[in-house]
């Protein structure tokens, strides 16, 4: 029986097994169902999906096994059958040389007789381990059995190709989401330093003005008024190009005539949002700024509310 077994690259074949990431995974209906399916199939009180790991066979999937998880490589059934060319079966394993002396043959609590396993073997062509059915007494299943039990083994490679699939995909758009918080982070950055300042136009010379500084912007006919802590500059411009030039995030428009600095409003009573000029004293330092009707929500909206 030995001599009729593949051999296999056994570094190569525990590589293709963990890529699958399978191993310690809680249970799954997919792969429970086929066990349950393969003891229906062949008549027996034990089914397992059988993973043989570097020093172990892990159970993916069992019924009439329950309480164990895994168990040595060494007294594994499953590390042969996977070997095999096709469904591996030993009828009675008291009378076969290479299983009468095994621990599940000889202790009486467990006593296995039968043993039939049909390989795992993945498109590359590594034996993984295999579905198995187990009993206590001698039988020998039909070749119709045998048919079914070549299928459900393929069915098995099949749930972990699609279970790996999924697996990738999900990593990959893991990765891709990572990536795109990293160009939205790198974009808002951008964003941030190239509106961190305005040049404004005073006597025939251009002045760098941080928009932190910025208090308030006020419209004066063709002209707008931007007041800073304790300066005023007038600059011929529009509110429309204003609010294209200072950070959306961190400017408001309350008025056809007024845009603020939201971190500057310190109270809105009635109609109007108290601002912070940064000019003189504590009690005149507030200057009411006038919100209009159809700018309201969107003020109150941008506002940390409770």
């Amino acid at each position: 029986m030995l001599s009729s077994l593949r051999s296999v690259n056994e570094a190569e074949r525990l590589e293709v097994l963990r890529n699958y990431q399978i191993l310690d995974t809680p249970p799954e209906k997919a792969f429970d169902d086929l066990v349950r399916l393969a003891a229906y199939i062949c008549g027996t009180p034990v089914s397992l999906v059988s993973l043989i790991d570097a020093d172990r066979q892990w159970f993916k999937a069992q019924i009439g096994f329950e309480g164990i998880q895994s168990t040595s490589r060494d007294k594994a059934f499953c590390q042969h059958a996977m070997l095999a060319d096709d469904v591996f079966e030993v009828e009675d394993t008291t009378k076969d040389p290479l299983f009468k002396n095994n621990p599940f043959v000889t202790d009486t609590a467990s006593g296995i007789r039968f043993y039939v396993g049909a390989p795992l073997i993945t498109p590359e062509g590594q034996p993984l381990g295999t579905i198995c059915a187990l009993d206590t007494v001698p039988r020998r299943l039909s070749d119709e059995q045998r048919e079914a039990m070549r299928i459900l083994a393929r069915e098995v490679v099949a749930h972990l190709e699609l279970r790996r699939a999924r697996l990738q995909l999900e990593q990959e758009q893991q990765k891709l989401d990572g990536l795109l918080r990293m160009a939205n982070d790198a974009a808002e950055s951008m964003y941030l330093v190239s509106r961190a300042e305005i040049f404004i136009k005073q006597e025939q010379k251009l002045l760098r003005l941080k928009t932190a500084d910025i208090r308030y912007v006020e419209a004066l006919g063709d002209y707008v008024n931007i007041y800073t802590g304790r300066e005023r500059f007038t600059v011929y411009s529009t509110m429309k190009e204003l609010e294209t030039k200072l950070p959306a995030r961190d400017f408001a428009r309350v008025h056809r005539k007024y845009i603020v600095r939201l971190d500057r409003i310190v109270s809105i009573e009635a109609d109007a949002a108290l601002v912070d000029t940064g000019r003189g004293t504590e009690a005149n330092n507030l200057m009411p700024v006038s919100i209009g009707n159809s700018y309201k929500s969107a003020l109150l909206s941008r506002l940390n509310l409770l």
